[in-house]
C-alpha cells in the first residue's frame, strides 16, 4: 500500500525541541522502510540498527518483522541480540514488536518444528488449523484487512487507555499477513483480540513498557499512523 502519510496530531506527538530516538532493529527480515518513515512522520528520530549499543542508546526500540520465526532467532543471535533486547525490556525501556516481532516476544513457536523465543513474554505461536467459512476454505495464511476490538476484561477502565491505541475509533480495521498467532499464558497481557474464521485470537500485546501487534500498522493507513503518533506521544510524556 502507497497512502499518503497524514499529518501528525500534536495530541499524539507533541513537537519537543528534542526527537526522540527510536532504535528500529534491522535482522534481515523486516519491512524496515515502512517502519521507519512511520516514525519519521510522527516526530521520532528512527534509526535502523544492527548495534546493541544503538539499542542502549535509543529512547524506545521497534522489533519489527516478516519471515520465519527459527530464521528469525537465529539471526539475532548471530547479531548478539537476544540479551540485549531482553535487558532493555527489563530495564523499563518501551519496546514495541510489530508482527513476526510480536511473536518473538514470545517464549516458543511451533512454525517448523520447536523454536525458543525471546520469552519477555511467557506464550506460544500456533499455527492457524484448517477451517472453512460459508462452504469454503479459508486461506491461510491470513492476508488482508480485519478488525481488533477489546479483550473482554473484569476489570475497571478502558484497556487500550495509555496505549499505542488509544486514540483509535471502535474495532478498526488493520492489514494482517500471518500464518501463526500468539498465544500468551495470561489473558492479563493481551491488548486487543481479532478473529480469523472459527479462531479469536490475540491481535496485541501489553506487558508494562512492551507492546506487541500482530498486524502492520505501518501498511494500515491512518489508523495504523495514529499508533505510531500515539507512541511517539507516550515516549514524549514519559517521566
Amino acid at each position: 500500500m502507497n497512502e499518503r502519510l497524514p499529518a501528525v496530531s500534536k495530541k499524539s506527538a507533541p513537537e519537543l525541541d528534542k526527537k526522540k530516538r527510536v532504535a528500529v532493529v534491522d535482522y534481515g527480515l523486516g519491512n524496515l522502510f515502512s517502519v521507519k518513515q512511520a516514525c519519521l512522520n510522527a516526530g521520532l528520530q528512527a534509526e535502523v540498527t544492527t548495534e546493541r549499543k544503538d539499542l542502549a542508546a535509543a529512547d524506545a526500540v521497534i522489533l519489527p518483522g516478516v519471515g520465519a520465526f527459527g530464521d528469525a532467532m537465529q539471526a539475532l543471535h548471530k547479531l548478539d541480540l537476544i540479551g540485549p533486547l531482553r535487558e532493555l525490556a527489563d530495564a523499563g525501556k518501551y519496546l514495541m514488536g510489530v508482527c513476526l516481532g510480536m511473536q518473538l516476544l514470545l517464549t516458543e513457536s511451533e512454525e517448523f518444528g520447536e523454536h525458543r523465543g525471546l520469552d519477555i513474554i511467557p506464550g506460544t505461536v500456533l499455527r492457524f488449523p484448517a477451517m472453512e467459512n460459508e462452504r469454503r476454505k479459508l486461506k491461510i495464511p491470513q492476508m488482508g484487512w480485519n478488525r481488533i476490538y477489546r479483550p473482554p476484561l473484569e476489570t475497571a477502565g478502558d484497556p487500550w487507555g495509555n496505549s499505542p491505541l488509544m486514540e483509535l475509533n471502535e474495532e478498526p480495521f488493520f492489514y494482517f499477513v500471518h500464518s501463526y498467532y500468539a498465544n500468551p499464558e495470561t489473558k492479563e497481557v493481551v491488548l486487543a483480540m481479532s478473529r480469523y474464521g472459527d479462531v479469536e485470537f490475540c491481535a496485541g500485546m501489553r506487558l508494562g513498557n512492551i507492546f506487541a501487534f500482530q498486524f502492520h500498522p505501518e501498511r494500515s493507513g491512518p489508523q495504523g499512523l495514529q499508533i505510531y503518533n500515539s507512541f511517539a506521544h507516550l515516549i514524549h510524556t514519559r517521566d
